[in-house]
């Protein structure tokens, strides 16, 4: 085959081929950790498979979802502090799906930029992979996009994209009523909604993200950055006794609007806000941005990342599994006969 002379190739145009192939093999080691029952292909193929029988699912319904970590990602870009964002775009794609009731199976990736930096990019893949290994599911594939002209220098955006099963009738929510006890579940920080309103409070405070933080120890970057947590092995272990009726993951909306999602018409949520303390990222951003208390459960988790709606004789049991499995649970208030969410006491 003959080569024109003075030809311009992929490469020159920003492409580099080469550079993806290598990404691929540094990354094979990491997406093999997180191998489970089901997985038929590994990376390279032009999709992959996976078979339930194999997973262990006689009639099995499949739930899906996607998500992204939003614009947590720029202080992960302008600190080059990667390595945990790749958690939070697993956790929150698995944290909803066990809000279905569903085990996740597994998750695709996608991650665009720019410039393809080798090294850059597999710290972000290698934390989806230890995101995947925590909540048990299988990284079998993504994209890798190279796109010169549509990210600055240094940008990225990461979506992801993950599926769950469960045996027909095990859909969540089921079964809620009045009285029914919420078990609130501790956040490890921020997670990953917010994020633009943290970025304005920063901005505001004249603080940058390598300055020591005013709440906790390292940098100001470095503690916003926590990864999101995830809940999914320790809610299913309570589904699969039989305790929940219902899981919220407490993201965008906070409190107030995500619980409401599953609850049945005509029922509402009473909320004790004297049940756990506020931690202090959200007491400082509060201070700082001079947030009141309703616009603060309605922007962030504020310290609560799920929700457990259990039956009040079950209650007991059902925050003893949770607490076993590493878990700080906090019983909230309870499911009311009123529509909405209510709040007592206060929490700044």
């Amino acid at each position: 085959m003959s080569e024109q002379r003075n030809g311009i190739t992929y490469a020159d145009a920003g492409v580099d081929i080469d550079a993806g192939n290598a990404l691929v093999e540094r990354i094979k080691p990491a997406a093999k950790r997180t191998t489970r029952p089901g997985v038929m292909s590994g990376l390279g193929g032009f999709g992959a498979l996976f078979d339930l029988k194999a997973a262990g699912y006689n009639d099995p319904v499949l739930v899906a979802a996607t998500d992204g970590v939003g614009t947590k990602l720029r202080i992960a870009i302008d600190t080059g502090n990667v390595d945990g964002v790749g958690v939070d775009l697993v956790a929150m794609c698995v944290n909803d799906l066990v809000c279905q009731g569903a085990e996740p199976l597994f998750f695709l990736d996608y991650f665009a930029t720019g410039k393809l930096e080798l090294d850059v990019a597999a710290r972000i893949i290698e934390g989806i992979a230890k995101g995947c290994e925590l909540s048990g599911c299988a990284l079998i594939g993504g994209e890798t996009a190279e796109m010169p002209g549509m990210y600055p220098e240094g940008d990225f955006d990461l979506a992801g994209f993950s599926v769950g099963a469960m045996e027909r009738g095990g859909t969540l929510p089921r079964d809620v009523a009045a009285g029914d006890v919420l078990l609130g579940l501790a956040s490890d920080g921020v997670h990953s909604n917010g994020y633009s309103l943290v970025r304005a409070i920063v901005e505001q405070s004249g603080l940058k993200w390598d300055d020591s933080c005013p709440w906790a120890e390292g940098t100001l970057g470095e503690v916003l950055l926590a990864p999101t947590r995830l809940y999914v092995k320790q809610t299913l272990a309570a589904v699969k006794e039989g305790m929940v009726h219902a899981l919220a993951h407490i993201t965008g909306g906070g409190l107030t609007e995500n619980l409401p999602r599953v609850l049945p018409e005509g029922l509402g949520a009473k909320i004790d806000l004297n049940a756990w303390e506020l931690p202090a990222v959200f007491n400082w951003l509060a201070a700082q941005g001079g947030i009141s208390e309703a616009e603060l459960l309605k922007t962030f988790n504020s310290g609560i990342g799920m929700i457990v709606v259990v039956p009040a004789e079950k209650a007991d049991a059902a925050k003893a599994l949770l607490s076993d499995m590493g878990e700080a649970v906090y019983t909230l208030g309870t499911v009311v006969q009123e529509e909405g969410v209510s709040y007592e006491g206060s929490l700044i």
